[in-house]
């Protein structure tokens, strides 16, 4: 897996024409949440995204701001933005879930929080499940494979 936290911080999102938002205003503002997220911020995070702050954030890679946190080690973060509608599987734009990146990076309880919030252990490419087996994670490929 690459780290998804490397690299230019934008929003993705679209003005009214479809081009993309430049405000250079907005565009901080996204990258100090993206920090936030990094850092495990919960708080400051959470208040955001109470203010309106679209809880699916994702930057010019698709890292969403529940990966981030995920990939950085802070299940408090990941559980609130979860409660507050983040999909827990949404995948990046390559193919990696917030629940994989917990894998990779042995953050078993992200990957109890991401699991409380709905994951599947079978999204994404590779999915968190392959990625247990390919590092030989044998108790969570246990936990994922649990009927």
């Amino acid at each position: 897996m690459t780290d998804p936290t490397q690299g230019p911080e934008h929003t993705g999102n679209r003005g009214p024409e479809g081009e993309p938002a430049h405000d250079p205003e907005v565009l901080q503002l996204a990258a100090k949440i993206f920090d936030l997220a990094r850092h495990g911020d919960t708080d400051t995070v959470a208040a955001y995204v109470d203010a309106g702050v679209p809880a699916n954030l994702a930057n010019d890679r698709g890292d969403t701001l529940v990966m981030l946190a995920a990939y950085h080690g802070h299940p408090e973060t990941v559980a609130a933005l979860l409660h507050r509608g983040a999909d827990p599987d949404r995948a990046n734009d390559r193919g990696q879930t917030p629940l994989a990146g917990a894998v990779f990076k042995g953050e078993r309880a992200v990957v109890d929080a991401l699991l409380d919030g709905g994951a599947d252990p079978s999204a994404g490419s590779p999915s968190a499940l392959e990625t247990a087996r390919m590092f030989g994670k044998d108790d969570l490929v246990a936990l994922f494979e649990k009927p």
